[in-house]
């Protein structure tokens, strides 16, 4: 296995689950068709060739869907509501079309929507490969993407630090040791530990940490195992098809000196921890 970490912060993120158009959701966490539909905008993919269930598995945006995702919460944000209206004001020949390929009466033109929102959180992603060809086209093109990134929609721009590192053999025991974006506690909990959540696509790994140097007041919680009904099938313009897959949370305590806080203090903790390659401390 081969992958990178990602950097998942912007003021807002939104990451539909089971939306329809007049009420928008977001999951708590990024999810999977979201990040497959990041990879696939970097990659340049165009929503006609968005389609994992045709006869060409070979195909790319078919290849990204064996890519396996393991988030970690460093800040969970806040859920917050947007009250959006569309298609008023305008003239019959302008407002919104029907699906019978008419356009609305101009008295009920407008459409009313609530979207929600995470704002203020941070994620930082393992994408792990098992193609480590597909791994390094992977992160080039976030590095350069084809087109613009967002995080859950179009209206959430990432952030200027996305690509956290690449070329990792384990990218998933990496998020026990890469810091956390996150302020430390006030006071210094007895255990020397914070709670994390991680959310995995597969099977978690037990924790990498040897067992006696786990504080016995911090042990991880048990896996919850949910559905969620976001792997991509289809992706283009007008067919969107998601089927349902097993999503695999914990809590799991990970040390408070991990916790580097925002802005500058957190950007030279991560430049620390990968430092340049070639370069030793």
């Amino acid at each position: 296995m081969t992958g990178f970490l990602l950097h998942l912060a912007a003021p807002l993120q939104s990451w539909g689950e089971h939306s329809a158009f007049t009420h928008r959701d977001t999951a708590t966490h990024p999810t999977r068709s979201g990040l497959i539909g990041l990879l696939a905008s970097a990659l340049g993919i165009p929503r006609a060739e968005a389609v994992a269930d045709g006869a060409d598995h070979k195909a790319l945006f078919a290849r990204l869907t064996q890519v396996s995702f393991t988030v970690r919460v460093d800040r969970p944000g806040t859920v917050i509501g947007d009250f959006h209206t569309v298609g008023g004001g305008y003239p019959q020949h302008l407002t919104v079309p029907t699906a019978k390929g008419g356009r609305r009466s101009p008295d009920a033109a407008t459409i009313v929507s609530t979207r929600y929102y995470l704002s203020d959180a941070v994620f930082t992603v393992a994408a792990d490969f098992t193609d480590g060809g597909l791994a390094r086209r992977c992160a080039d093109a976030v590095a350069a993407p084809r087109w613009p990134l967002h995080l859950g929609r179009r209206s959430c721009p990432a952030g200027a630090l996305l690509l956290l590192a690449t070329g990792l053999d384990d990218p998933v025991a990496e998020l026990s040791r890469v810091p956390l974006a996150r302020r430390p506690p006030l006071t210094t909990p007895p255990s020397g530990t914070v709670n994390v959540r991680f959310v995995s696509d597969q099977p978690l790994p037990a924790d990498p940490r040897p067992a006696d140097s786990v504080a016995p007041d911090s042990p991880s919680t048990p896996v919850v195992v949910t559905v969620l009904n976001d792997e991509p099938v289809r992706l283009t313009a007008r067919d969107r098809v998601h089927r349902a897959r097993s999503a695999h949370s914990t809590t799991r305590p990970l040390p408070v000196d991990l916790c580097k806080g925002y802005g500058t203090t957190y950007l030279d903790a991560i430049a620390n921890h990968f430092p340049p390659r070639g370069v030793t401390s």
